[in-house]
C-alpha cells in the first residue's frame, strides 16, 4: 500500500477528476446527501464531496490513510469492503475508484453485495478499474518490495460481473499515461 506521502505525491488523472466532479453534480441535482467512499485513501476525493455540501464517509484498509483523511477533517474509518460497519440502506451513493481492482473475481460478488447492502434502493455506485486481459496476479507496487493483488479485467468481463448487481450506465474508458491497458469507469445503479 502507498504511504500517505506517496499518495499525496501521485499525479492526479484529469479524466478521473472530471468524472468525480460530474458525479458530485449528479448527487447534488438528485438531492443525494450522503456518500460512502470505499477505498478513501488519504481523502483527496472526500474533500471535493465535502466542498459540495455532501456528507462524506470514507473507509480504507490502511490505518495511515484513514489518519491522513481524518487530519483533513473527513469522517473515515478502517474497514474492509466485504465487512462494512454500517446499517442497511445508510447511503445515498457510493464512490469506489481503484479499490475493486484489488478484489478477486471469486470475491467480487460478495464485496458488491456488501457495498450495495449499505446503499439505498436506486443509489448510484461509481466504479473505476484498471483494465487488463482477464488476469489476476501479485505485482510490485511502484517498484517497492510490497506486493499487491491485482485483478485486471477486460471490458466484457467487467460488464458480466457487475450487471447482475444493477444497471450499468455511462461505461467509458480512457488511456492513462505510463499505465498498461486503460481505465474503466461506470455507474452501477442498485436494483
Amino acid at each position: 500500500m502507498d504511504t500517505p506521502e506517496q499518495a499525496a505525491e501521485a499525479p492526479r488523472d484529469a479524466e478521473r477528476d472530471a468524472k468525480r466532479d460530474a458525479f458530485i453534480e449528479r448527487l447534488v441535482a438528485e438531492h443525494r446527501h450522503h456518500v460512502l467512499e470505499v477505498g478513501c485513501g488519504t481523502g483527496k476525493d472526500g474533500l471535493a464531496f465535502k466542498a459540495a455540501g455532501i456528507t462524506y464517509t470514507g473507509v480504507d484498509l490502511s490505518e495511515a490513510h484513514v489518519r491522513a483523511a481524518r487530519a483533513k477533517h473527513l469522517e473515515a474509518s478502517v474497514a474492509a469492503p466485504d465487512s462494512l460497519p454500517f446499517a442497511d440502506r445508510t447511503f445515498d451513493a457510493a464512490w469506489c475508484l481503484g479499490t475493486l481492482t484489488h478484489v478477486s473475481n471469486t470475491d467480487l460478488y460478495g464485496v458488491l453485495d456488501e457495498i450495495l447492502r449499505v446503499l439505498k434502493p436506486g443509489a448510484p455506485l461509481a466504479v473505476g478499474l484498471r483494465s487488463g486481459k482477464d488476469e489476476e496476479r501479485l505485482d510490485l507496487v511502484d517498484g517497492y518490495a510490497t506486493r499487491r493483488f491485482l485483478s485486471l479485467r477486460s471490458d466484457e468481463t467487467v460488464l458480466s460481473l457487475f450487471e447482475p448487481h444493477g444497471s450499468v450506465k455511462d461505461f467509458t474508458t480512457w488511456e492513462e499515461p505510463d499505465q498498461p491497458g486503460h481505465y474503466q469507469y461506470f455507474i452501477l445503479a442498485k436494483f
